[in-house]
Parts: structure tokens; C-alpha cells; sequence
């Protein structure tokens, strides 16, 4: 029985979605943003700071902790 109720739920969504033309539209712009605000932007906005400092996973736990240290410090001066 709870196969049969996912299988229509499944089946109502999939003949909405064939039958949609401007939803579709939609769609896709929605798709695109999102990959232009998760890929994209990461690329060129967001690089990996901490990889460009240190190879080693020890040398990137170091500087993690120093720059927390040094952010408490300034903050309870």
C-alpha cells in the first residue's frame, strides 16, 4: 500500500511537470541561478584561502587556531 501511494504521488507530479509550459521556463531559470550562485560564484569569489597557506592538514589546524586565538583577543580588548 505505501508503495502504491508513493508510485501516484510520484506519477501526479511527473504528469504535471510534462504538461507545464511556462513553469517549465521557470524552471530552468531557477536551475540556472542556482548553479551560477553554488558553482560559479565559488570559483571566483570564495577561493580556498586556507590551501593557498599550507599543505599540510597540521599547518592548516594551526592557522585555523592562531587566527581564532587572535580574533578573541581583539574582541576582549
Amino acid at each position: 500500500m505505501n508503495n502504491n501511494v508513493l508510485q501516484r504521488i510520484f506519477l501526479f507530479y511527473k504528469q504535471g511537470f510534462m504538461q507545464m509550459d511556462l513553469g517549465r521556463t521557470l524552471w530552468v531559470i531557477i536551475l540556472v541561478k542556482l548553479f551560477v550562485i553554488f558553482f560559479v560564484l565559488k570559483l571566483f569569489f570564495f577561493p580556498d584561502v586556507l590551501s593557498q597557506k599550507a599543505d599540510e592538514d597540521e599547518d592548516k589546524a594551526d592557522i585555523v587556531q592562531k587566527e581564532l586565538l587572535d580574533r578573541y583577543e581583539m574582541k576582549n580588548k
